[in-house]
């Protein structure tokens, strides 16, 4: 997946949307602030969500953080192979480091997330 082709969310979530399916992963931007990813707890298979749930927790060497449901719905797989290849954080953020696979429940919370560019943006003022 290319990142202009997907949705993010001020939390640093991305977004790949197919149909009602949607895969969540976190942006290689939060991945950098983590420095090192070194565990990660994953979402439960039909866990249901609304925005600002945490799906997941990734540890880094500098720092932890929660990945969030940028909207409401019910997750429908996972990446079970993840956790023992926290190396795809890096080296395929956008691929094969994805989080969950969600069933969105709610169509209208999608128009929340940024568009590429509009991230892009988002993190240079959050820098400032």
């Amino acid at each position: 997946m290319k990142p202009a082709e997907l949705r993010f969310a001020r939390t640093h979530e991305w977004v790949s949307i197919d149909g009602f399916i949607a895969t969540v992963g976190i942006s290689d931007y939060a991945v950098k602030l983590l420095d090192n990813p070194v565990s990660l707890v994953l979402p439960r298979r039909g866990q249901l969500v609304v925005p600002g749930d945490r799906i997941a927790e990734l540890e880094g060497e500098k720092a932890v953080t929660d990945v969030y449901s940028p909207f409401s719905g019910q997750v429908t797989e996972i990446n079970s192979a993840l956790p023992d290849r926290l190396d795809l954080f890096t080296s395929s953020p956008f691929e094969k480091a994805w989080i969950a696979r969600i069933r969105i429940a709610n169509a209208a919370e999608v128009s929340r997330l940024m568009s590429h560019a509009d991230y892009l943006r988002f993190c240079v003022q959050e820098l400032r």
